[in-house]
């Protein structure tokens, strides 16, 4: 599992005068089953959310409102993704360090995951992250 897996999902549209209407289907527009939705709101000018990664969950990660970004980590390199849009998803799979950041005022951020809460899933220390892809941890000096 690497960055090569990450992409946007484009989600479908239906369009009417009086609003626009979208939808995510789990197996369909995503390749998992949803087990949990969390969202992200009210975040304080600054800050960052995620700074972890996931053995076994994937996820969909949807500005609902708002704009943020998502940098993705694969343990050799990195990739900043912008998310200003309702009607796309980015999808992260399993082992990718993430973190988000870069919220702009009233941004929410919708999380569609493949596997309900599970903390011994979670990586939080990136050096351990490195050691379970199979990679050296990375120097102090250099982290």
């Amino acid at each position: 599992m690497g960055l090569e897996n990450v992409r946007y999902v484009e989600l479908p549209i239906i369009h009417d005068r009086r609003g626009n209407l979208t939808f995510i289907e789990g197996n369909k527009h995503v390749p998992f089953d949803i087990r949990r939705v969390y969202y992200l709101y009210d975040v304080p000018g600054g800050a960052h959310r995620g700074g972890h990664a996931h053995r076994q969950l994937e996820q969909l990660i949807v500005a609902m409102s708002g704009s943020f970004d998502v940098v993705l980590d694969d343990g050799q390199r990195s990739r900043r993704f912008h998310m200003n849009r309702s009607f796309y998803g980015l999808y992260v799979p399993r082992m990718i360090w993430r973190e988000i950041d870069n919220f702009s005022s009233g941004s929410v951020c919708m999380v569609l995951a493949s596997e309900h809460y599970d903390e011994a899933d979670y990586y939080r220390d990136y050096q351990e992250f490195r050691v379970g892809l199979g990679l050296p941890a990375v120097p102090e000096d250099e982290a």
